[in-house]
């Protein structure tokens, strides 16, 4: 599985696209639809997937509504710890609410890749005082993750890549 990413919007959100065997699937289409089709380039889009929904992690989600071949995965039709199958992709899916009540962390475990949206950042965490964000709800995702191994590797809704094991020596809200 190949992941690329792309850097959207005036917030320089990132949205994922993986690849394999001709297939993609597209995390947190953001706001910049041609530039985010550019890079899928002849791949078949199967699935999007939103970690949550925020006007930056979605902008460009109406431009794949209208394909009724993609499975669209979100909040409102996943349970926690769903393991799904879509063609040759096969992830977990995990309710991580703090930083907004939809928030899902995303985890490909063939990869090692968990996709956290805007949950946790490198040596940061997602902002909790926006409507929906709850202080007391990203701590208990914190627990959560942090049962985890440490070469996992994050991919944020924002900024770079990190492992979860660095998280852990170098994040002040995962200590």
């Amino acid at each position: 599985m190949d992941i690329k990413c792309v850097v959207t919007g005036y917030l320089d959100e990132n949205c994922y696209i993986l690849s394999k065997n001709g297939n993609c699937i597209v995390i947190d289409p953001g706001d910049d639809y041609l530039k985010i089709k550019e890079e899928i380039g002849d791949d078949r889009v199967i699935g999007v997937l939103i970690t949550h929904s925020h006007a930056d992690h979605i902008g460009a989600l109406r431009n794949f509504l209208t394909k009724r071949s993609i499975k669209i995965f979100k909040r409102s039709n996943i349970e926690n710890g769903m393991h799904i199958d879509l063609a040759d992709f096969h992830f977990q899916v995990f309710l991580t609410p703090g930083h907004s009540k939809d928030s899902i962390t995303f985890y490909f475990e063939e990869k090692k890749a968990m996709f956290v949206g805007d949950f946790l950042f490198k040596e940061s965490m997602g902002r909790c005082d926006l409507p929906g964000g709850s202080i007391s709800e990203q701590q208990e995702s914190i627990k959560w993750i942090l049962g985890y191994d440490d070469d996992i590797k994050l991919y944020p809704g924002h900024y770079e890549e990190t492992t979860l094991g660095y998280e852990r020596k170098n994040n002040p809200y995962l200590k």
